[in-house]
C-alpha cells in the first residue's frame, strides 16, 4: 500500500507510526513488584548486568518510582524515577523493547514520568548513546564513571579493621553512606546490603566506620557496590576482600568514577580492564560529593 501512494521512506515511516498509534492503545502506568522482574531481565538484555537479587531492593526504595508503557495490555518501554527523601530523585531503566524503537513510546514514557519529578533534582547515569539527548531535556554532566572487569580468586587478608558489615550498627552504616549520596536512602541500603549470596564489609579504625562496601551475584559473574573508603589503602582492603569472595576465574565488575585517581590506580593495579562507561548527570545543581573516597557506584539503575 505504501508502494502504490508513492511515499519516499521518511513519509513512509511517518504513516506506519500514525497508523499505530491510531489502531492501538499505549498506556503509561506503575509497574507492579513482579513486573520490576520484567525490567531487570530487559537491562540485562541490553548488557547493563544487573544483579540477579536486585528488584526486591528496587521496589524497597520506592514502590511507586518504577513504569511500564504498555500498547494494548503488552509492555514496550520502561522508565524508573526513585524518589529520595523530599528534593532528589533517580532515573533509570529508559528502555523500549526493540522492535518497538523510533516510534515515540519511549519519549511519551519520557516526557510523562520527568513531569513526576520535575522539581526535584534529577540525575541518571547516561549510556554514552543518549548523553546528548539527556542534555536537551536539562541534564548535566558531573563525570564518567567507567566499568572495570577482572577475575576473582585470591587469599581472604584477615585485616585488624575488617569486619562483616553485618556487626556494624546500621546506624553507624546510614551516617557514612550518607555523604555519598544527595537523598535519603537509608531504607534501600538496609535491603541491599543484606541480598543473598552477597558479601559486605567495613573497616573500623578507633570504633569509626572508614569504608565499607559489598559484592553480589549479577546476571553474569560479580558486581561491587557500593564502594566507599577514605584512603587507598582502606580500599584495597576492601577490594581484596571483595575479590576473596568471588569464585576463581569468575568475572567481576566496578563502576569507577572517573575523577577518583586512587579507584583507577586501584583496578589498574589488579589487571582490571575498562568495558563500558556512562555518564552521571544531573537537572539541577550538582552536588558536592567525596569523589575522593568513592570507589565504586552503588547501582546505575537507581544510584
Amino acid at each position: 500500500m505504501v508502494a502504490a501512494f508513492g511515499l519516499s521512506p521518511i513519509s513512509s515511516h511517518l504513516l506506519v507510526y500514525i497508523l499505530i498509534m491510531s489502531t492501538h492503545h499505549y498506556t503509561i502506568r506503575t509497574a507492579t513488584r513482579q513486573e520490576i522482574d520484567l525490567l531487570v531481565g530487559w537491562a540485562a538484555a541490553e548488557g547493563w548486568n544487573p544483579g540477579v537479587f536486585d528488584a526486591d531492593c528496587f521496589y524497597t526504595a520506592d514502590s511507586e518510582g518504577f513504569f511500564l508503557g504498555c500498547l494494548d495490555d503488552e509492555p514496550i518501554a520502561s522508565l524508573s524515577a526513585v524518589k529520595y527523601g523530599n528534593d532528589f530523585a533517580f532515573i533509570g531503566f529508559y528502555i523500549v523493547k526493540p522492535d518497538y524503537r523510533s516510534r515515540g513510546f519511549g519519549l511519551q514514557i519520557w516526557n510523562t514520568v520527568l513531569t513526576l519529578v520535575k522539581d526535584r533534582n534529577a540525575a541518571l547515569d547516561g549510556v554514552v548513546a543518549q548523553q546528548e539527548n539527556y542534555k536537551k531535556f536539562g541534564f548535566r554532566t558531573a563525570h564518567r564513571n567507567i566499568r572495570y572487569a577482572g577475575v576473582g580468586g585470591g587469599e581472604f587478608l584477615h585485616d585488624e579493621g575488617l569486619v562483616e558489615l553485618g556487626k556494624i550498627p546500621f546506624e553507624q552504616v546510614v551516617a557514612y553512606d550518607a555523604a555519598f549520596f544527595p537523598g535519603d536512602r537509608s531504607r534501600f541500603i538496609q535491603q541491599w546490603v543484606k541480598q543473598p549470596h552477597s558479601a559486605a564489609f567495613g573497616v573500623l579504625a578507633d570504633g569509626q566506620l572508614i569504608g565499607y562496601g559489598m559484592v553480589r551475584p549479577s546476571q553474569t559473574g560479580y558486581r561491587i557496590g557500593p564502594f566507599f573508603a577514605d584512603s587507598e589503602a582502606v580500599a584495597e582492603t576492601l577490594f581484596l576482600a571483595f575479590k576473596s569472595q568471588v569464585p576463581t576465574d569468575t568475572p567481576f565488575y566496578l563502576d569507577v568514577p572517573e575523577p577518583n585517581a586512587a579507584a583507577l590506580r586501584l583496578v589498574e593495579r589488579y589487571g582490571m580492564t575498562p568495558v563500558f562507561e556512562t555518564a552521571r548527570m544531573y537537572t539541577k545543581e550538582i552536588p558536592e560529593l567525596p569523589l575522593g573516597r568513592w570507589f565504586g557506584v552503588t547501582t546505575l539503575e537507581i544510584g
